[in-house]
């Protein structure tokens, strides 16, 4: 029963990490570069919208998920046999706990900071807005989407540890 546990917990950990590491791989090379080419409208008023709507249970469910199952993977091998896979998946949890961080302290405030300025019909006050936000949102999200597909890379490995 253990066993089957440890494997449940450590697929779904793999699964909702790879996930949303493809959601921010998708914001970094298809998104945000689309945006580039809109006009600073469009930009603002696109990712307002978007900060909005991906506030939702799915969303919840990859990026608080992934680090519940983390830890109960690593929970249950330690309650187990501590077998290959526990250094990978406490790998895996610190890069996680990285996308976090960054995510807290980068994005979040410059999400924060373009839905506090409003659309504003001033052309120069929407440059700046967007000025303000773009460069900085991401590099902070190219540096999460790095952590998130490590930490990927680490669980998927763990799983295959874990099989071996």
């Amino acid at each position: 029963m253990l066993r089957a546990l440890q494997s449940v917990s450590l697929m779904a950990a793999t699964l909702t990490t790879g996930l949303s590491a493809g959601l921010y791989y998708g914001f970094t090379f298809a998104v945000m570069p689309g945006l580039k080419r809109a006009g600073d409208r469009t930009f603002v008023d696109t990712m307002q919208k978007i900060n909005d709507a991906i506030l939702n249970g799915w969303f919840m469910l990859l990026f608080l998920g992934s680090l519940l199952f983390i830890v109960a993977a690593g929970g249950l091998q330690l309650a187990g046999d501590r077998g290959p896979a526990l250094p990978w998946i406490v790998v895996g949890l610190v890069l996680y706990a990285a996308v976090l961080v960054i995510t807290f302290a980068g994005n979040v405030p410059l999400n924060d900071a373009l839905v506090a300025g409003g659309l504003p019909d001033d052309a120069g006050r929407l440059a700046e807005l967007r000025a303000e936000f773009e460069d900085a949102w991401n590099r902070w999200n190219g540096l999460r989407t790095a952590a998130n597909t490590a930490a990927f890379a680490s669980l998927a490995w763990a799983l295959v540890r874990h099989s071996a």
